[in-house]
């Protein structure tokens, strides 16, 4: 069976349990600030689990885009060095919300492996959980019961915590599991060595291939367990490795979709698979990366420098690094694979089609660039080495070999392979020191300590309001302690809110809560998996008591404006540019908007003022907010509704339309298009390959704008009294300066030419050496080029000169190139020295150098310091 067949026969099978069918969320995780991408089946249905929201569907299957390179979860540096690592990977699961448990999970799982994909049952061996009594968990002797049923009792092993009780994190939803293993062994080693004693001892034929975890418990912050009030059903099963074991494969590697992508970089490298590990290591981490940076690209997280960004860039850089050091490819190599991996998955997976060029064009930048970025990280260690070799040292500091790897991306292996081969060696313990301090920098940037939630309130359901009030009177129903960046806040959970919590760009409510005459500011809103969160920097002394909550009113009106205004834009830039723009990322506030779309080239000013112009014309028109709450996804999308950049969606969205502007969108927006006042772009610019950003400011920000500029404007004109022409005037005035300058230009070198006259004439001989002396009105840059005129036109030149112009001072030295070496001189060295009575410092080469400094009148003691100098070595 191939991985698509696979696929297909896992969903279907659940299907007909009665399942729902739910599309994978997209990798890159939203509104939830433990994670940046989804790197578990289970986290899109979190909100479930921890009890913050109702399934619609008790039973669900999916195919879940899972990444694991950050966090705990890190296995970065193993995919494609062995041959069951990735860096992303499909987790097929089937899922239960208070409905099914473990028999039928337990019978289904045997069923679909036995008959369905027709795994022999004498591969197959379980595990179950042997018990904790810490924890004061029993033996799962329930699931060894069922389990009975279907498999020899010989072949039901107990395992311990750490192989067989799955927990979500430090806190939250958790219990005991059951693991299906299989053994894909030959039949030669299976009669010597007996597969049960290889369970869960990581060896590579005999491994785990389904995950059964039976939610039944809840982890609190002080490490107790209390039982949930429903049980639930989570499974998970790697589909790359089921395809391996249905496949007859060994390992990952060496199933279709991979041999597929494998066999496109041979072509491109010219390198065979399977004749040397080393350029295998580099086909695999090709292979492997090219699906996880296609799939988060088209799931809406660009490569960047920071958070999620960074971790895609990284991988994105590895696979590059790889084919540029191993495979000899110093061309873009990983854009034109990406079709490759589109025509395989794009089937199961349409947002890679409808990305396809976006993907190829921002890996294609992103690659260019980092060709650039290796080119001066080469440049960067000859320098390395040339400067070792000139002082003896015979190693490279583990800070150099670390800045070449933070900076320019350059692995260790690398910095010591061009290392050894100019004959030094490297401080690897250095390296390793900085790289720790690094990551213990980073942890400790982003560690979060939660207490539990303390339950004030039983509450069902959490109502936003904020569409239609501002202030409302809310109950706390939770609230918990945090602590980050050695501070602490609050954040707190009302029965009901009026505050927006940031989502779709938008930033999250601020305003306060109100009891007794006590105010506890709001000072953030966030939904955190379903929940919306209030921060607070303290807790109200009475937090049972019933609080009057009020947004600011007008942060919420500038936002709503900038907005609506975003939306305005949006349909703007279609109509001007095309449809081939879409969304890919916002930011909105209470100052300024901005938005990231597709685009392949600058927005030209005609197209500039041509968007803003149909932006003010539908704000003048005042169009009026038709707002659909609660439409059915299908309704949405045949109003032709546009859908924001790497959202997921419900069953039912909200629909905002402005005339012809038509978005799904949960934001908070202005009642009419003429409330947006007015519209201005303040800058246009590349994000990445393909993707533009315009940002924009609207109402009052605008309108300060636009006074300023004028101001600005009648300043300018008074200036030139009041000319009628201002902009005329302008260009008059910088005409004559011009002209004005390059008369100064001819001045100064008449000048200098006259200066190089008298100096040339107050040359003395003085044992053999022409020497010169003096103080001129010129700068540093005048200077130094009569010096090296007149080492051309005079031998044996030793001269010494000091510049005094505005103010600034400057000291030169020249020596004949034979003067330095019969009378062992050296410019540079002198002058550092003379350079403290103009109290300023410089350097340079043996047969010249230049100081600047701060005191002029210090210039005759430093001439006369370096004449000694030069006496001396005489």
């Amino acid at each position: 069976m191939t991985l698509e067949e696979i696929r297909k026969k896992f969903l279907t099978y659940f299907e007909e349990k009665k399942h729902s069918i739910v599309p994978s969320a997209p990798m890159v995780v939203k509104n939830d600030p433990t994670l940046m991408f989804i790197n578990a089946g289970m986290v899109p249905f979190k909100e479930f689990f921890l009890g913050n929201a109702v399934a619609k569907n008790k039973r669900v299957t999916d195919t879940q885009k899972c990444l694991r390179v950050s966090g705990k979860h890190n296995d970065l540096d193993e995919v494609g060095v062995d041959t069951y690592h990735h860096t992303m990977f499909e987790m097929l699961g089937n899922w239960s919300f208070g409905d099914y448990f473990k028999e039928e999970a337990i019978e289904w799982s045997w069923k679909l492996l036995t008959e369905v994909y027709g795994i022999s049952k004498e591969n197959l061996y379980v595990t179950i959980f042997e018990g904790d009594e810490k924890d004061g968990v029993p033996r799962d002797t329930e699931s060894y019961d069922f389990w009975k049923k279907w498999i020899a009792e010989d072949r039901i092993l107990e395992a311990n915590k750490d192989d067989n009780f799955w927990e979500m994190g430090e806190m939250g939803p958790c219990g005991p599991c059951a693991e299906i293993h299989v053994d894909i062994r030959s039949d030669e080693e299976k009669a010597k060595v007996d597969g049960k004693t290889l369970v869960n001892q990581d060896h590579p034929q005999v491994i785990e291939v389904w995950n059964l975890v039976f939610i039944q418990f809840n982890r609190k912050a002080d490490g107790s367990l209390e039982k949930l009030p429903e049980t639930h059903i989570d499974t998970g099963m790697g589909l790359e490795r089921l395809a391996m074991v249905l496949q007859g494969k060994q390992s990952n590697y060496d199933i279709d979709l991979f041999q597929t992508l494998i066999g496109q970089v041979v072509k491109q490298s010219g390198f065979k698979y399977g004749e040397n590990e080393t350029t295998d290591i580099a086909l695999r981490v090709i292979a492997d990366h090219i699906r996880a940076i296609a799939f988060s690209i088209s799931d809406g997280q660009l490569p960047s420098n920071t958070g999620a960004g960074y971790v895609i860039r990284r991988i994105l850089r590895r696979a590059v690094r790889y084919g540029y050091q191993t495979l000899k490819m110093d061309e873009p190599f990983m854009a034109p694979l990406s079709k490759v991996l589109v025509q395989e998955m794009g089937g199961a997976f349409p947002e890679l089609v409808d990305n396809q060029t976006l993907i190829e064009n921002v890996i294609r930048e992103e690659e260019l660039s980092f060709f650039k970025t290796l080119a001066q990280g080469i440049k960067r260690i000859e320098v390395i080495i040339e400067e070792q070799k000139k002082v003896g040292n015979d190693t490279i500091s583990g800070e150099q070999v670390f800045e070449l790897y933070d900076t320019f991306g350059f692995p260790f292996d690398l910095t010591a392979l061009m290392a050894r081969e100019a004959n030094l060696k490297l401080d690897e313990k250095g390296f390793n020191k900085s790289l720790q301090a690094q990551k213990d920098r980073s942890r400790s940037a982003t560690s979060v300590k939660t207490d539990d939630w303390t339950e004030i309130l039983k509450d069902e359901k959490e109502e936003f309001i904020g569409y239609d009030r501002l202030e409302t009177e809310v109950k706390i129903t939770r609230y918990r302690k945090v602590e980050q960046k050695k501070k602490s806040f609050y954040q707190l959970v009302f029965n009901l809110t009026p505050f927006y919590p940031e989502g779709g760009g938008q930033v999250g409510d601020k305003g306060y809560i109100e009891f007794d005459g006590e105010k506890v500011a709001i000072f953030d809103t966030k939904k955190e998996n379903n929940l919306i969160v209030h921060f607070a920097k303290e807790l109200p002394s009475n937090p049972k008591a019933t609080f009057k909550a009020v947004v600011n009113s007008k942060q919420r009106a500038l936002t709503a404006s900038n907005h609506s205004a975003t939306h305005l834009l949006h349909h703007a830039l279609r109509e001007v540019l095309g449809d081939h723009v879409v969304q890919k990322g916002s930011l909105v506030n209470a100052d300024h908007l901005r938005f990231d779309f597709s685009h392949f080239s600058k927005v030209t000013d005609e197209e500039i003022e041509k968007i803003e112009k149909i932006v003010n014309d539908l704000i003048r028109q005042n169009e009026p907010l038709n707002e659909l709450r609660n439409t059915p996804i299908n309704e949405a999308k045949e109003l032709g509704a546009m859908m924001l950049f790497g959202e997921k969606y419900g069953d039912t969205v909200r629909v905002i339309q402005f005339g012809d502007s038509i978005e799904l969108c949960g934001g908070t927006h202005v009642q009419g298009t003429g409330n947006i006042g007015w519209f201005k772009i303040v800058s246009e610019g590349s994000v990445a390959s393909g993707i533009r950003r315009i940002e924009a400011i609207s109402n009052t920000t605008a309108e300060k704008y636009i006074n300023d500029k004028l101001a600005q404007l009648d300043n300018v004109n008074a200036l030139f009294k009041n000319t009628k022409n201002v902009v005329q005037s302008v260009k008059d005035l910088i005409e004559s300066n011009n002209k004005m300058q390059k008369q100064i230009e001819q001045i100064e070198k008449d000048r200098a030419k006259s200066i190089k006259v008298d100096l040339k004439n107050n040359i003395v001989e003085q044992n053999g050496t022409n020497f010169l002396s003096a103080i001129v009105p010129l700068d540093g840059g005048s200077i130094k080029d009569i010096l090296f005129q007149l080492k051309g036109e005079v031998e044996n030149l030793f001269a010494v000169i000091g510049g005094d112009k505005d103010g600034k001072c400057t000291l030169s030295i020249i020596i004949d190139d034979e003067v330095v070496k019969s009378k062992d001189l050296h410019a540079g060295n002198m002058i550092r020295s003379a350079a403290k009575h103009i109290q300023g410092g410089g350097g340079g080469q043996p047969f010249f150098a230049t100081a600047g400094g701060k005191k002029p009148e210090g210039l005759k003691d430093a001439i006369e310091e370096v004449k000694q100098l030069a006496i001396g070595n005489s």
